[in-house]
């Protein structure tokens, strides 16, 4: 049976704070003496390009990263004159239109070096494989490439302007990956000066390496998730800027024994009342977290049941009469202020990671940005650093 309506209802909406950004920067800023790089890639990680770029201005960020000329250039439309890094393209990236557009690049190999010389004037950062096999120069092809650079600034076609890495397990500050990392970052950026570069960025640490260990910040930090509240390695509590809301489409009694959901994954143990919720996986919510995630309604948390699906998901919200109605608007996560579940619970619950909940929110979720307010200057008194 259909209970009747309460509350009136919305769609499901994503609510940004771009505030939340501006204080995290200012967080963060306040743990190193080096630039704060604001990496707005993946749109802003699911929260908005031009807001989390002019949120990030605000607290006192100085220049942009981003993976692809793609992302470089839609900063450049937006009306961005700040510097930009993009460190992830292809060879036959357009590279002369990234030097038109004062865009610098990553050069991650000699293969690419050979083709941004084709491209006079573009100001680029040579990338170090610190690690983890994955983006970067092997030290084996390190001093080649930094001789080849060499003989680039000296026939006037680039610029090397600075040296960059990336630690694989900064989120774990006392792993011995990190020490290795950061003694081959020292390595290459003096293997670099030896060979006459002289670059003047000299960039190791994301937001977990920021916050928990001064020996990877050099001259400047390039910071992702840390703008949108994440923090791996959990030392600095950092604001997240994302609400997520859906309303109740419906709510119904059924008797226990009820099995719900494709599968049949639950069964509810005595008679209960079920609201529906009209958004699934296809807007982001992890199908693993089914029977694991909870939602809260009326200051109250309510377990999710059954699977999520496509484009519905399941609570119980238990027998008693008129606690919650059809209408109600759930909040499936937000920064945790009133006891409502956070991004980093759901990603508990699908045993991945906050940057996956916040940058797989789908397309359909219609999304209010609030105005960026002045964020209140952060006290560096609470920030613990360690240093390994």
């Amino acid at each position: 049976m259909t209970e009747p309506s309460g509350t009136a209802g919305t769609q499901p909406t994503l609510l940004i704070d771009p505030s939340a950004v501006t204080a995290n920067v200012r967080t963060i800023g306040a743990a190193t003496t080096g630039e704060v790089m604001a990496v707005v890639k993946a749109e802003g990680f699911g929260h908005g390009t031009v807001a989390v770029a002019h949120a990030s201005l605000a607290g006192g960020a100085t220049r942009f990263g981003v993976t692809n000329l793609e992302e470089a250039f839609a900063l450049r439309d937006a009306g961005f004159t700040e510097r930009i890094l993009s460190w992830l393209n292809p060879l036959d990236a357009d590279f002369a239109t990234a030097a038109e557009r004062d865009i610098e690049i990553a050069v991650p190999g000699l293969a690419h070096l050979d083709v941004v010389r084709a491209a006079p004037g573009l100001r680029v950062h040579l990338q170090l494989d610190t690690g983890m096999a994955r983006d970067g120069a092997s030290p084996e092809e390190w001093v080649a490439m930094c001789r080849e650079a060499r003989s680039a600034e000296e026939a006037g076609v680039l610029s090397v302007v600075g040296v960059m890495g990336h630690l694989a397990c900064a989120d774990r500050p006392g792993d011995p990956a990190n020490e290795a990392g950061r003694d081959r970052f020292a390595w290459g950026l003096r293997t670099a000066q030896e060979l006459g570069l002289t670059p003047t960025d000299h960039h190791l640490a994301a937001t977990a390496a920021t916050l928990s260990d001064p020996l990877t910040h050099h001259t400047m930090s390039r910071i992702g998730a840390g703008l949108v509240g994440i923090n791996e390695a959990r030392n600095v509590a950092l604001r997240p800027a994302l609400t997520l809301t859906a309303p109740l489409v419906q709510v119904r009694r059924i008797a226990a024994g009820t099995s719900v959901g494709y599968g049949h994954s639950w069964t509810a143990p005595r008679d209960t009342r079920l609201g529906l919720l009209g958004l699934g996986y296809a807007d982001g919510l992890p199908r693993l977290a089914s029977n694991r995630a909870q939602v809260m309604v009326r200051g109250r948390r309510y377990p999710v049941v059954g699977r999520i699906s496509m484009d519905m998901t399941i609570v119980d919200l238990g027998p008693e009469d008129g606690a919650v109605r059809q209408g109600d608007l759930a909040t499936v996560f937000g920064p945790g202020d009133a006891g409502e579940p956070t991004a980093a619970e759901w990603a508990g619950w699908a045993e991945t990671l906050e940057h996956e909940i916040v940058t797989g929110l789908g397309p359909r979720l219609h999304r209010t940005t609030l105005p960026l307010a002045a964020a209140p200057a952060t006290d560096p008194d609470p920030i613990q650093i360690g240093t390994r």
